[in-house]
């Protein structure tokens, strides 16, 4: 998806309609194909998967059948690559508009499921595949009827080796970069699990929340790839510069008042999960710690973004490799063990991300992009 915004914003920026089409028809193929792959892997192998986390006995079972129906919607959020080709184009409503409907879709479907038909754990997942087929489904029909150079022509769909290459030079480092953090929080993930279920509740209740504030200041990442992406198309190289310090200050901003808003309401939101005072009290100490770390998330997230918008990506994605896995592997397997508290494993955000923005900072003024490509253009 990264590989296909950043692309699709070079070509659009330089006027290039043959990049453009290529590009797209491509990404469509490679990330359907990818969904297909994943989602195989997935449906098969859940369980063995969810017992590397140390998963509970009694949670082992329903868990697994989440999972494999869960890896049915992976196709579905393959196709949803189309968000990105929008995205590279400064068309952010029409995915919210299609996310909204797919959303409150899920909320409906999860309370039929669950409550009508008491599904349990198949019931949240069918209704989460359900709403991930109508989201993709949405942005393919509207991708099929553009009359512009977006427009998706499925008879010609094909793979375009040039484009293909440009799309997973970008794409996969920056899916290794995302993926790393996965691998990393599954580590910390079966540190949590061994600490009881309690915890693992409370985590588990304090993580859906959070989530909301990490998507508040992701969205800045994602805003500054695209139009570093376009103006670096369009050899515009000094409003490079000028949209990275744009981001920065807007994200902190945004990021700091739903910090606040939800700590300020973070009791109350917890017990909407669990009304176990204890569970409350462990969860809010999460989201405390975590917020505090947000800051640096999202110097890493936005700076990260920033070069992936020049079309470099190895090298944030080799950086996150270090500064979070490795931090984070090292702090659950020598720190952890001789303070097992959740407190103490929970330290290991803000100690893994501000070690991460400080080595993409680091990346940032030794490539200095912004100046490199402009001496370039200047020379051209």
């Amino acid at each position: 998806g990264s590989g296909v915004n950043v692309r699709v914003a070079h070509a659009l920026g330089a006027k290039n309609h043959k990049n453009t089409v290529e590009t797209i028809q491509t990404s469509l193929f490679l990330c359907t194909l990818i969904g297909l792959l994943i989602g195989t892997v997935c449906f098969f192998f859940s369980g063995g998967m969810l017992r590397l986390l140390n998963t509970k006995d009694d949670l082992i079972d329903q868990a697994s059948l989440y999972l494999r129906i869960y890896a049915l919607c992976m196709p579905a959020m393959g196709i949803y690559f189309g968000n990105g080709v929008l995205s590279a184009r400064g068309e952010t409503k029409r995915p919210l508009y299609y996310l909204a409907i797919a959303g409150v879709l899920n909320v409906l479907l999860n309370l039929f499921f669950v409550i009508v038909f008491h599904m349990a754990a198949a019931g949240v997942a069918t209704a989460t595949a359900i709403a991930q087929y109508v989201s993709a489904g949405l942005i393919m029909i509207h991708l099929i009827h553009r009359k512009d150079e977006c427009h998706v022509s499925l008879k010609n769909i094909r793979f375009h080796r040039d484009a293909g290459v440009r799309v997973l030079m970008i794409g996969i480092p920056a899916g290794i970069q995302s993926a790393v953090f996965n691998i990393a929080n599954l580590v910390i993930q079966s540190a949590i699990n061994s600490l009881g279920t309690l915890v693992i509740a409370a985590s588990s209740a304090a993580f859906n929340i959070e989530i909301l504030v990490y998507y508040v200041f992701n969205s800045f990442s994602q805003a500054c790839t695209t139009f570093v992406g376009q103006n670096y198309g369009a050899k515009q190289i000094r409003r490079c510069k000028k949209v990275l310090l744009l981001c920065v200050a807007e994200g902190l901003v945004t990021t700091a008042a739903a910090a606040i808003l939800i700590l300020s309401s973070g009791k109350f939101l917890l017990s909407l999960f669990n009304s176990d005072p204890q569970v409350i009290d462990i969860g809010y100490t999460r989201l405390v710690i975590i917020f505090s770390a947000y800051i640096f998330s999202l110097l890493y997230e936005i700076m990260s973004g920033y070069l992936r918008g020049f079309g470099i990506s190895f090298v944030p994605a080799l950086l996150t490799t270090i500064g979070v896995c490795g931090t984070r592997i090292a702090w659950v397997y020598a720190v952890f063990p001789n303070h097992r508290s959740f407190s103490s494993l929970m330290m290991v955000y803000p100690v893994s991300l501000s070690t991460t923005a400080l080595l993409i900072l680091i990346a940032v003024l030794v490539y200095h992009p912004a100046r490199r490509y402009q001496n370039r253009t200047d020379r051209h």
